[in-house]
């Protein structure tokens, strides 16, 4: 046999040794008519990709000996697109994540269920950059894109490198894309669902507009309503207010003050400053949690 066809034999041979290797901690996820991947994360818990699980019906795991049993939903996070599901009285092994620094060009290799089955999808790292958040808000350690086709059935599954290290969890993003939820993010966000079910989030129980003020010269944002037990009634805001300061930083819009509401800021005291009647002045705001709802 031929150098160049030896070579690709063994990477063919390395390639299902890694889905071997990875499938006892693979799991299916059914919800109602809903098929996705999950992964073991812990023993009894199971990570999986939040966004299928927008559909309606009986939550279910299919197990790597191909029984199907009922799953709990322990918490969910829409902004990072990390759910975390528990399984009772099984014997499941979690496969370890890996904080492994990802290059562009790498091989990985993603890895799913569908119908019981393993599924594997290989391609390479076509973008790797730094931290970022999701279109809902959600704080994300590192930016990685793939290059690869990703069967439905396989989203919440495991992706590795070439080293058998699981980098993180496919999930598809706008416009198809296939990104990688690494695996810092999964584990900061999984383990604050595992011990409170959900992600909290700061909020000020006002409801704000941007605006311009001083002849188009500043923006700011005005307070259009007050949640009377929240926050910025506590701290004496009124309907007609500018928020004009956020801790001496102009306000720029609301997406920075909606990036300022992230899981840290509840129960940080901020400086804001407010126009009222023409006339500046500094208030201090103490951020809330957000209600469930």
């Amino acid at each position: 046999m031929s150098k160049p066809f030896a070579l690709l034999q063994e990477l063919s041979a390395g390639l299902a040794d890694l889905v071997t290797g990875v499938g006892n901690s693979i799991v299916g996820v059914r919800l109602g008519r809903s098929r996705s991947s999950g992964f073991v994360w812990k023993p009894g818990l199971i990570v999986t990709a939040d966004e299928p699980l927008s559909d309606e019906g009986e939550l279910s795991v299919t197990l790597p000996d191909g029984n199907v049993v009922a799953t709990q939903l322990v918490g969910r996070d829409p902004t990072t697109d990390i759910a975390l599901l528990r399984v009772e009285n099984h014997d499941l092994q979690p496969f370890s994540m890996s904080p492994a620094t990802v290059l562009v060009g790498a091989l990985v290799l993603a890895v799913g269920v569908d119908d019981g089955a393993p599924t594997a999808s290989l391609g390479v790292v076509s973008r790797a950059a730094g931290p970022w958040r999701s279109a809902r808000g959600g704080e994300i350690d590192v930016r990685i894109e793939l290059n690869l086709r990703l069967r439905p059935s396989a989203e919440g599954g495991l992706v590795l490198n070439m080293e058998a290290q699981a980098i993180g969890m496919s999930v598809v993003g706008p416009r198809r894309r296939v990104l990688v939820i690494p695996s810092s993010t999964i584990d900061h966000v999984a383990g604050k669902l595992e011990g409170h079910g959900r992600i909290p989030r700061g909020y000020l129980g006002l409801g704000l507009h941007p605006v311009v003020v001083d002849n188009d010269k500043e923006w700011g944002a005005m307070v259009m309503s007050v949640d009377p037990s929240g926050p910025g009634a506590l701290a004496g805001f009124h309907q007609g207010d500018i928020l004009m300061f956020w801790n001496g930083e102009q306000v720029q819009g609301l997406r920075p003050l909606l990036r300022a509401l992230g899981p840290d800021s509840v129960g940080q005291t901020v400086r804001v400053g407010i126009r009222r009647a023409g006339k500046t002045h500094e208030v201090p705001l103490t951020i809330g949690e957000r209600p469930s709802t």
